[in-house]
């Protein structure tokens, strides 16, 4: 008896997760925009567009404003929806924001063209999550709340499924299984896709990382086991940290009962183009194309690895990269065991390369850490070293409430301070998210200037190498 065929999705992360793992988020809006009508007419489920590290990038090193960008993708791309990437109550920035900012942020996001927003928490603490799903339901947007995966002694089967339920309960209209790090087997992928549509009953998608070089055969057993959509790139920005790439997964599953419906030629077409696109970025280019199995035994995103390195050149100790390595994991324990996604992944691996550098843990801690240990990022997935959180921050007591129930409204103080240079709410958002880099940015803006030398405002945390 034949199976019934079951048209599978592609959401295409070209424009924002795949040059952001690749080329250090450098794809400038110019190299979108001649090809994006082609990539519209070729049926993705989705394109995934901004968000993650693009908003920061933009006015930081491409002197772009990324809502001019979201506007004019939408302009041109009329028919596909399109997605993002929402850090939860850390919108697309590194920590907390009040809830009126998440409020307009989500209405300005919606109102500028998108569609879907994929929401997630470094955490998985589900209070971090729950006021950016209310918000963007209420302004019509597609919720997909998203799990983090991690693999630790505490995250199992049931912790997933468990989380799964809470954000369906809360208003999920599909699920993301995010695997950053390329660390979900297929046999994983299969069983947490199966018990997720036999007992959530939502849309289920699936986003890995090539990293270690599982994420193709994860994909297929995922959609073996009812996946509805997956995430892939085009075979010129596909593979190494990035997606799988969209023209393989469409060959894999012709003459199956899982089709995409895509067409190879269209495709390819794209493919070439950005191959040249590639080309114009390669002092950026991250990739040797080769597999990093490493990251299945620390768990580190390649982007990472690649800030470790620079951090510790600027030490004179890259010798050290394998102490750093292994010590990741005991700093990733004494926190309780967090994804290592954006911001917990600079936390965690920052404080590594500071215990290694210091040779005694904890002897110099970041500002981050010690927020992190008060409990102003939220709650870990499981205990925290108490002995560690003492030696960080005394016999202070961490808070037990939602880290932005402590944040006093934020919009109409930052209205006032930018009031001479913001010509929209959107710059006001912009300048709340990134307040020195947009403030120079909105300066040489209204002063005609087009060419600011980014280095001179490039104080706070880069966000360019990690993959999220």
């Amino acid at each position: 008896m034949k199976q019934a065929k079951k048209l599978v999705g592609i959401t295409d992360t070209t424009l924002r997760d795949a040059h952001q793992s690749l080329l250090a988020t450098r794809m400038k809006l110019e190299d979108m925009l001649p090809i994006a009508e082609k990539m519209d007419m070729v049926g993705f489920h989705s394109m995934e567009v901004w968000g993650g590290a693009t908003f920061d990038s933009c006015m930081r090193f491409l002197n772009e404003d990324p809502w001019e960008r979201l506007r004019k993708l939408r302009k041109v791309i009329k028919n596909t929806k399109l997605q993002m990437l929402l850090r939860g109550q850390n919108l697309v920035g590194y920590r907390h924001y009040s809830d009126d900012v998440l409020e307009r942020f989500i209405n300005k996001a919606i109102g500028n063209g998108i569609d879907i927003l994929r929401i997630f928490d470094a955490l998985n603490d589900v209070r971090n999550m729950e006021k950016a799903m209310k918000v963007a339901k209420t302004e019509g947007g597609h919720v997909q709340a998203t799990i983090s995966y991690t693999i630790s002694p505490f995250h199992n089967l049931d912790y997933y499924l468990q989380l799964a339920q809470t954000l369906k309960d809360i208003g999920a209209d599909s699920l993301c299984i995010k695997d950053m790090a390329g660390i979900i087997t297929p046999t994983m992928a299969y069983d947490l896709v199966k018990g997720l549509k036999e007992k959530v009953h939502l849309p289920v998608q699936l986003h890995c990382h090539y990293t270690s070089g599982m994420a193709s055969m994860s994909y297929l057993k995922a959609i073996e086991a009812g996946a509805d959509v997956v995430d892939c790139a085009v075979s010129s920005l596909a593979n190494a940290t990035s997606q799988p790439a969209s023209e393989t997964m469409v060959a894999a599953l012709e003459n199956t009962p899982w089709q995409t419906g895509l067409d190879l030629e269209q495709l390819s077409k794209i493919a070439e183009y950005f191959k040249k696109v590639r080309a114009k970025y390669n002092n950026f280019d991250v990739a040797d194309g080769t597999v990093d199995a490493n990251v299945l035994r620390y768990q580190i995103p390649g982007g990472m690895i690649s800030n470790f390195i620079s951090q510790l050149q600027q030490a004179n100790a890259l010798d050290k990269l394998p102490q750093v390595l292994e010590e990741v994991p005991r700093v990733r324990a004494d926190f309780g065991y967090p994804p290592l996604v954006t911001p917990s992944s600079q936390i965690i691996g920052s404080q590594a390369v500071l215990n290694v550098l210091a040779g005694e843990r904890y002897k110099m801690v970041t500002n981050e850490v010690k927020n992190y240990m008060k409990g102003l990022y939220g709650e870990p997935p499981a205990q925290i070293n108490e002995e560690v959180r003492k030696k960080i921050i005394g016999d202070e007591k961490p808070i037990t409430v939602r880290p932005a129930d402590l944040l006093a409204p934020q919009m109409a103080d930052a209205k006032k301070e930018i009031n001479f240079y913001a010509e929209s709410e959107e710059d006001v958002l912009s300048y709340i998210l990134f307040p020195q880099v947009a403030k120079v940015f909105l300066e040489e803006r209204l002063s005609g200037k087009s060419n600011v030398d980014f280095a001179l405002v490039n104080k706070e945390k880069d966000s360019d190498v990690h993959p999220v």
